[in-house]
This record gives C-alpha cells, structure tokens and sequence, in this order.
C-alpha cells in the first residue's frame, strides 16, 4: 500500500474540489488541505529541526488541526495532539516526556511552556509558505504519539507508526464503506478513536463531519446541531450515542443517510444496539475492540438481530486478518465452562512503545518471531470460532465515557489534594457490566468536615489538575478506609460495597 500521505495528496491533485473537512457547514476542500499541510511542512524543514522529533500540536477539532498533523508527517515529524480541554499539568507533564522539537498552536496556550511555540497567527502563515519536497519516512517511523492515562501520575506516550495505521486503515477500507464517505468526527484528536474517523475517510476521498465540543457539551446545543451534520458513517463511543437517542428524533425517518455505525473505546451494551436496531433498521452496526497501543482497533463483529438474540452480553468481535488475539500463559482459568484469560494482541498494528518509557515498554509489550505483542490488561474469552467476548480488566483501569482511566492514576490525584486525608476512586456498574460511574471514597483532613462544601473545594481543586473525564462523579466520605492484612487500602470491599 502507499503512504498514507501519497493516497491523500493524490486525491487532492486528481479532485481539488472534493470536500475535505466540514465543520458545521463551512467546508474546506481536498485542494486546501494540501497547500495548507505543504505549506507546514516546507514552513518546518526550514527550521531544521532535529531529524524525526516529535512535535506537540495544541489543537481543537478543526481543519486547521488536521492541516497542521499531515504537514508534520510530511516534514519528516510525527505529531503528539493535545486537546485543549486539558489540564495546564497536563501539557507540562507530556512536554517533560516527549520532548518535543517545537509546539504548534492552532489555538491559544493558556500557559507558557519551556518548548518553542509556534502561534495560532503564525500557524496560520505558516500554511501559505511555498511547498518542497515531502520528507521521505519509513514504515517503522512514528506517525503520531497519543498520550493515555498512567498510573502515576505520568502519561505514556503511544508510539504508532506509518505501517502501524496503514493496517488499520486498510482494515476499515474492507468494510465496504460508501463511496467518499460522510463521517462524524466527534471525539477530540488526542482520543485514539478519532482516527477511525480521520484516516479511513481522507484516504478514500470522504469528507469528515466534524461536531465541536461546544456542540457536544450542551444537550440542547447538540440536537439543534445534530440534524445539520450530514453524515453516513457515524464514529463514536457506545456513550455518546446514548446521549443521542435520549432524542426520540434521532432515528431513520430524520437520518436517511446514516447506513453505518461503528463504536469502540468502551463496551457496547444489549440495550444500546437493540434501541439503535429498532431506530436504525437498515443500517449496519459494527461493535469493535482495541486499545490505544494496538493503533484503534483490532476486532470487529456485526451487531445483527440474530447476534442480540444469542448473547445478553455482545462479543467484541473477530480479530482483523493480520492479528492474532490470545490468552496470556498463566493468566487463563475456567469460568462457566469457558477459558477466560487476559487477552494478548499479537500484529501488525501493535506498537513499539512508549515514548521514552523503556521500562513500561518492557512490562506490557513482547516480542516473538519479529512480531509485537501486547499485554492489554483486559479479560477475555475467545471462543473455538474466534469470537472474542471482553471479560473486564485485570487491573482497576476502566472505561467511563470511551475514555480509559486507571484508577490509580484518579488516586494519585485525590490524594495529592491538600484538603484530603486519603482518598481512593471506585466504579459503580449497571446492570449491563458498564461503568455507570466513578465515585470516591474520601477521609478528610483534619478541620475538614465532609459535605457539599467539601465536595465543591475538591472538584475546584481537581479541575486544576485533572482532565475532566478523570473527575469522580460522587464523593462519599468516611472517617477512615478499610484495609487488607497487608495494610492496603481494600478497594475490593469498596467496589463491592458500591456495588451491593
């Protein structure tokens, strides 16, 4: 297969005026993505930056963004994006990590970071410079490098490169996706999810349907907007979608287009895929799985109505054709006559690493025969067939909203905070084995006494810190946390006592 980049800028020579990027109605084309992501590029080489560095792009969802992403892969740079909802913390703790060449801003910083930064003004110049020659890369060089939660505090830095994301998009070419397809791009670039919408619809001639976060925060904001975006392939966690059939509105009668879902970064329940059966019956719904470390996705299965009469709890999917999905020796035991284990993704879309993390490298990823492999903490079943069934995690990381948190990280925080004693995050399950939501378990410190102005001092605290996905949605609080033998906190007790 061809670069990534080559299939887009063909595409852009052949059909300038295609439409590339839509958001909310104000379109840019196939012809002004490529002068303006030329334009970065040849802006870029002329810094002479060192070879291969990273650069940082603080960014929102807009075409601006994706212009200035493709024009650091064509100066030789992979892009590390950071969303502008994020905590100050947030960018100085992947700023200490990733080291990055250069900051480009496509919107303003809110603080000063030690890095070069280039202004959103200057940015924009930027995309007027004259092109040169695109830098010549490797399939093993990065592409991009999101950042996921740590359990320390500390982001890890996922290191996905060009032959990584070259065999996701050729994956998801093989859906039979519409021809130059319309897709929602909702979730913010610096979630893994975003490149299922991003990837698969530039290179196959589509135009991404881009919906704001102002839209998506504010339910009247969204189903006034909604309606306007025309879209045919709809990209979103489980969760979203939720939010979007709380409308009796949002059904085939007011969608004709849409003919295909795909969902992915947390567990898709019964509930949801019969409800968008009954509202979306000619339309196709894939339920997928895969971690950041894995390049979005690596298992897909299509929720049909004979799929929901066999299985209370939905299968993730079939593992694509150049991935192999086992159980970790040593992990597998029996449950109800079936072998649950972690799973252990093993392919050619597995990353190499976290960026500058040897040792968490080493603890979560193999190597065999020249192959990756990851661990991904996750419980699974895998039947004779190869149907794959997710099981929970092996650790306290989980899914609230698409967005994977571990909750060691939730604690680290809490506890850092200076009106709390100790703290520790808990999920709350529904019926359907998701997490319904996050809450703490919190002992004050002393002069503190626990109460709704306690919990406004916390939140207040936390939203300086944290990203606001991490923050828990309730906060009980106790004189004291139970212990085990070993003088840990029980989280265990806890979860079972929310759980009760």
């Amino acid at each position: 297969m061809k670069s990534l980049i080559e299939i887009i800028d063909e595409i852009a020579t052949s059909h300038p005026d295609w439409p590339a990027v839509n958001t909310l109605g104000e379109l840019k084309t196939y012809g002004e993505l490529k002068a303006a992501s030329d334009g970065i590029a040849a802006a870029l080489q002329a810094r002479h930056l060192p070879a291969k560095a990273p650069l940082m792009v603080y960014c929102d969802q807009s075409f601006a963004a994706i212009a200035t992403f493709l024009g650091c892969v064509k100066a030789g740079h992979a892009y590390i994006p950071v969303d502008s909802h994020s905590p100050n913390d947030r960018l100085t703790m992947i700023e200490e990590i990733a080291h990055p060449a250069l900051v480009l801003a496509t919107i303003p910083l809110p603080l000063k970071l030690k890095t070069t930064t280039v202004e959103p003004a200057q940015v924009k110049q930027m995309m007027a410079v004259a092109p040169t020659e695109n830098v010549e890369l490797s399939a093993d060089d990065n592409f991009y490098i999101i950042f996921t939660s740590g359990t320390t505090g500390q982001p890890k830095g996922v290191q996905i490169s060009h032959a990584n994301l070259i065999s996701f998009v050729s994956w998801m070419a093989s859906f039979n996706l519409p021809r130059r397809p319309r897709m929602l791009a909702q979730a913010p670039f610096s979630f893994d999810l975003s490149v299922m919408s991003l990837y698969p619809t530039l290179t196959a001639g589509g135009c991404l349907q881009i919906l704001p976060k102002e839209q998506t925060e504010n339910l009247k904001a969204l189903f006034e907007t909604l309606p306007h975006v025309p879209v045919d392939v709809w990209v979103s966690t489980p969760s979203f979608v939720d939010i979007c059939l709380l409308s009796p509105l949002f059904d085939a009668t007011n969608y004709p287009a849409l003919k295909q879902f795909y969902f992915c970064g947390e567990e898709l329940t019964h509930a949801t895929a019969e409800k968008l059966r009954q509202r979306f019956p000619q339309a196709k719904i894939y339920n997928t799985y895969g971690p950041t470390e894995a390049t979005v996705a690596v298992t897909a299965v299509e929720i049909t109505d004979s799929v929901l009469a066999d299985y209370p709890r939905l299968p993730i999917g079939y593992a694509k054709p150049d991935t192999t999905m086992t159980l970790v020796p040593g992990t597998v035991r029996t449950e109800d006559d079936q072998q649950v284990g972690e799973l252990e993704i093993i392919g050619l879309s597995v990353s190499k690493g976290y960026l500058n993390r040897p040792e968490k490298t080493a603890a979560a990823f193999t190597e065999e025969h020249g192959m990756r492999g990851y661990r991904t903490g996750d419980l699974g079943i895998i039947a004779e067939d190869g149907l794959i069934f997710y099981r929970g995690r092996t650790d306290f990381q989980i899914k609230l909203n698409g967005y994977r948190i571990e909750l060691e990280e939730v604690d680290h925080y809490l506890n850092q905070a200076p009106m709390i004693h100790q703290a520790v995050a808990v999920p709350k399950y529904n019926a359907e084995h998701k997490v319904q939501q996050m809450l703490a378990y919190v002992v004050p410190e002393q002069g503190e006494e626990g109460g709704l102005a306690l919990t406004k001092k916390i939140r207040a605290h936390l939203q300086q810190v944290m990203m606001p996905y991490m923050i828990p949605q309730r906060f009980i609080y106790k004189a004291a946390l139970p212990l085990t033998p070993n003088g840990k906190v029980a989280v265990k007790a806890l979860i079972s006592e929310v759980n009760a």
